[in-house]
C-alpha cells in the first residue's frame, strides 16, 4: 500500500490541521536536510500516521514522536522500531529538556499550520527569555510551514512589504534561518489550500544582538510593528513611548521618522531600542 492509499485509509481531522505528507521525494529530502546519524536524538512533532517517522528511525539513534491524536497513536504503534518512543502529548505543553542528557536534540516537524507561531515561540522562547529550557535543548529545527510563513521567517528589511515582522525577528534572534525548498500542495493528503515550504532553524548559542534590556526590546518591536501602516515615530508614540524621546532617538541614529518599521534591520531596531532605553 503506497502513502496515498494509507493516508486515505485514515480519517483525518480538520480541527487538528492534519495534512499528511505523502511525497517520497519530500520525505527523503527532510531526512537528508536533517543530516542524521545514530548519535542523534530526533523529536518529531505531529507525526500523524508515521510516514516520516518510518524514515527517521532508520537513520537516527532515537526518535521521540509527540502526537496529540489518539487514532494516530494507534497507527504509530504499528511501526516496529526499538528506537521509537511515542508520546501522547500536546507539544505546546511538553518540556523538551526532559529528553536531553548530554547531546542536544534535533526537531523535525510537519506542523499544523494554524499553530506555527506558538510552536516556534515554544521551541525558541521569546525575545527576552534568555535561558529558555527548550531552546537550550535543541541544536536545529526542520519545519514544514506555509510558504508565505517561510518567506516571513527568512525575510530581511529588504524583502517584500509585510514579510518582515515580529515572527522574522523572533526566529532570527534565536536561530540562523534558511529556506530549504518549496513543497507543492499535491505532496499532501488531503491537499492543503496553500503551497508549503521547508525551513531550517539552526539554534544560536547566544542571541543575535547584545542589548541593554531584552524586555525593553521586545516592547519596542511590538510597538513598532503594532500599526504597520504608521511610520516608526507614530507607531512607537502610539505604543506608549514618549514622543519627544522617540524623535530624539531617531535623530541620533539618523533614521527618517517617516520610515516604517519593516524597512529597518533587526540590528537598527536593536540600536533604536537601546537609545530609547537610555532616554526613558
Amino acid at each position: 500500500m503506497d502513502y496515498l492509499q494509507r493516508a486515505r485509509y485514515f480519517k483525518t481531522k480538520k480541527r487538528l490541521g492534519q495534512n499528511f505528507l505523502i511525497s517520497e521525494e519530500v520525505l527523503s529530502d527532510i531526512v537528508r536536510f536533517a543530516n542524521l546519524t545514530k548519535d542523534d536524538i530526533v523529536l518529531e512533532i505531529g507525526p500523524g500516521v508515521g510516514f516520516l517517522t518510518e524514515q527517521l528511525v532508520k537513520y537516527a539513534g532515537k526518535v521521540i514522536a509527540v502526537e496529540l491524536d489518539e487514532q494516530a497513536i494507534k497507527e504509530l504503534e504499528k511501526i516496529a522500531a526499538d528506537n521509537l518512543l511515542i508520546l501522547h502529548k500536546d507539544i505546546l505543553k511538553t518540556d523538551i529538556s526532559e529528553f536531553v542528557s548530554t547531546k542536544k536534540i534535533k526537531i523535525v516537524a510537519n506542523i499544523p499550520y494554524y499553530i506555527t507561531s506558538p510552536i516556534i515561540a515554544h521551541l525558541l522562547g521569546e525575545i527576552d527569555d534568555l535561558n529558555n529550557k527548550n531552546r537550550n535543548s535543541i541544536s536545529e529545527i526542520i519545519l514544514m510551514v506555509q510558504e508565505e510563513v517561510a518567506r516571513r521567517i527568512v525575510a530581511t528589511e529588504k524583502s517584500q512589504s509585510k514579510q518582515f515582522g515580529l515572527l522574522t525577528i523572533l526566529a532570527q534572534f534565536w536561530s540562523e534561518c534558511s529556506f530549504l525548498r518549496v513543497v507543492g500542495r499535491k505532496s499532501f493528503y488531503p491537499a492543503p489550500k496553500v503551497t508549503s515550504a521547508l525551513i531550517k532553524l539552526k539554534v544560536r548559542e547566544n542571541p543575535l544582538l547584545q542589548l541593554l534590556d531584552y524586555s525593553f526590546f521586545r516592547k519596542t518591536i511590538k510597538a513598532a510593528f503594532g500599526q504597520r501602516r504608521k511610520n516608526i515615530k507614530n507607531a512607537l508614540a502610539n505604543g506608549g513611548f514618549d514622543k519627544e524621546n522617540v524623535i530624539t532617538a531617531l535623530n541620533e541614529l539618523s533614521i527618517d521618522e517617516n520610515t516604517r518599521a519593516e524597512s529597518l534591520s533587526i540590528e537598527i531596531l536593536g540600536k533604536l531600542s537601546d537609545k530609547l532605553c537610555k532616554l526613558k
